[in-house]
């Protein structure tokens, strides 16, 4: 399979999944005893506000061939996107999805993790943020 020509919206859908699951296991980990406190730190993580912040602090740190789909990503035209959020924070999120999905079906299970977790932390870090942003809304 050649990864270059799945659609972004494919690899977005797929990475969608790989990434609540590496969310959650790490939630898990942190708090394995409330698991309603837990859900409720997940959201800063999968909201698409967390995950444009996420792919803008990841940009220096892609490949060629990671940036080249991440653009790709962003670029592809959308034909829906959720009511509470801007479009480009919505291609964003989206491009960072396809990114996880990308490197899942890659199977390089190191670079899809340090990506995942160095989103996780770049998020963490502006977690603040995010969330005084959505409650704007």
């Amino acid at each position: 399979m050649d990864l270059k020509q799945i659609n972004t919206t494919a690899l977005a859908y797929l990475g969608d999944a790989v990434y609540e699951v590496y969310v959650r296991e790490a939630s898990v980990r942190r708090n394995p005893a409330n698991i309603d406190a837990v859900h409720r730190s997940n959201i800063r993580y999968v909201r698409a506000e967390g995950q444009e912040l996420a792919i803008r602090g990841l940009k220096d740190e892609l490949t060629p061939e990671e940036a080249a789909l991440v653009r790709r990503a962003r670029n592809h035209k959308i034909t829906s996107s959720p009511r509470n959020v801007n479009p480009m924070t919505y291609k964003m999120a989206t491009a960072f999805e396809a990114l996880v999905g990308y490197l899942y079906l890659s199977g390089d299970k190191d670079r899809l993790e340090y990506i995942i977790e160095k989103a996780l932390s770049i998020i963490e870090a502006q977690g603040s943020e995010v969330s005084q942003r959505a409650e704007r809304k």
